[in-house]
């Protein structure tokens, strides 16, 4: 995850001029559409993004040269919820601001901007947006949360939750991310002794299970047979259709820069209905990988997931995989995806993306060496990747949509 200091400030909205030029002169207009991006600039460290609108993911281009709404702080990330673009500051523990926008007529509109701490986890809740300011210390327990009305665009409700105690073991409970299923809130949780987020129990994977209305815990799920599920600031559960819950696990705990899990980066399922990881369900993706871990995923639909996955030799805590496969967790099956940079060729891929639910289609950013960025569009049927939109003057961050 991407950190750094930061004053957070009023939101400055600044609309340019409605063209510029690519290298070869030729003007690249405004692309009204829903299609929301944000873009890193290509220049200087500590440059803001800016959020571009695009009338397609599949073909045409963008440029943030003249375009654009520049975001105020250095580090954003995005959430869509309620037909609503939520934008909001990382300040590494200065508050955060909080914007919000619709689309109207192909084009961001400004709804709100407020502040909150700064927050490591944060989701969809109903028609709130939850977000949690997770501590670190044993010293101040007291994890806080959030309820933003999508609604009213106002904190509605906040809270606490003693993180020290939820975990048991004397180290503190830090939430990987959490997720709406059913009236509950799961909170997928990896333990750690301080900020250096070593742990002392690297084998075992634990949801704590919330009542949303008043954020009480009923309940802490485990199983001991992965490494915690997702990562830091990684969401690794995922609601099927038929409400069963899957989470992976990318087997990366750590002490002392060393990796200390001795699991396999696999697969794991609660079935509808339950409260317990279901023991007759194990998918090691390992083994059916050749020894590649799961870093991130996409669910898309229908049982298909996109995963970004890492080779053993590339393997680490914070290392985001730049294979992509295609995933189907009832048939337990991997298939890299081709049509593909290079992973040689790429300096990153987005963390944040897109795709409609049609069980088979996804889109990702990727950022090149040669300076060029474009969207590429995943066909889980095929296992292929198609070259899409193209994104100059910067690197995308994240693909969201809004109708």
């Amino acid at each position: 995850m991407k950190i750094r200091s930061t004053i957070a400030a009023l939101l400055v909205a600044a609309t340019f001029a409605s063209c510029s030029k690519n290298d070869s002169g030729t003007p690249v207009p405004e692309n009204p559409g829903n299609y929301i991006l944000a873009v890193t600039p290509a220049a200087s460290t500590g440059v803001a993004d800016y959020l571009l609108t695009a009338g397609s993911l599949e073909t045409g281009s963008i440029s943030t040269a003249g375009n654009g709404i520049e975001q105020d702080g250095t580090y954003r990330y995005y959430v869509t919820t309620n037909n609503k673009f939520f934008s909001l500051l990382y300040g590494q523990g200065n508050p955060g601001a909080v914007t919000a926008y619709d689309v109207k007529d192909g084009k961001l509109n400004k709804l709100t901007n407020f502040q909150t701490e700064t927050v490591q986890a944060f989701a969809p809740v109903k028609d709130d947006l939850l977000l949690f300011k997770i501590s670190r210390s044993t010293e101040t327990p007291l994890s806080n949360w959030y309820k933003v009305n999508t609604n009213s665009l106002l904190i509605t409700s906040e809270g606490t939750t003693n993180t020290l105690q939820l975990s048991g073991n004397g180290e503190m409970a830090h939430f990987s991310w959490i997720k709406q299923i059913g009236d509950k809130v799961y909170a997928p949780y990896f333990t750690i002794i301080d900020r250096t987020f070593a742990t002392n129990y690297p084998d075992e994977a634990s949801i704590a299970v919330f009542n949303y209305a008043d954020m009480k815990l009923e309940k802490v799920i485990k199983d001991t047979r992965t490494s915690f599920i997702g990562r830091y600031f990684t969401d690794g559960l995922a609601l099927t259709e038929n409400n069963d819950v899957y989470a992976f696990s990318a087997s990366v705990a750590a002490k002392g820069g060393v990796l200390t899990s001795t699991k396999p980066s696999a697969i794991t399922r609660i079935k509808s209905g339950t409260t317990e990881f279901d023991q007759s369900y194990f998918f090691n993706f390992e083994d059916v990988s050749g020894g590649m871990n799961i870093t991130n995923w996409m669910y898309l639909g229908n049982n298909n997931f996109i995963v970004n996955a890492t080779t053993k030799a590339e393997k680490g805590a914070y290392t985001i995989g730049k294979t992509i496969g295609i995933v189907n967790v009832v048939n337990k099956t991997f298939q890299k995806v081709t049509g593909m940079p290079a992973t040689a060729d790429m300096v990153s891929l987005t963390f944040s993306n897109y795709t409609p639910k049609d069980g088979k289609t996804g889109y990702i950013g990727v950022n090149l060496k040669d300076g060029t960025s474009y969207v590429y569009k995943i066909d889980a049927a095929t296992q292929t990747a198609t070259q899409g939109l193209k994104v100059e003057g910067g690197s995308i961050t994240s693909i969201q949509f809004l109708n």
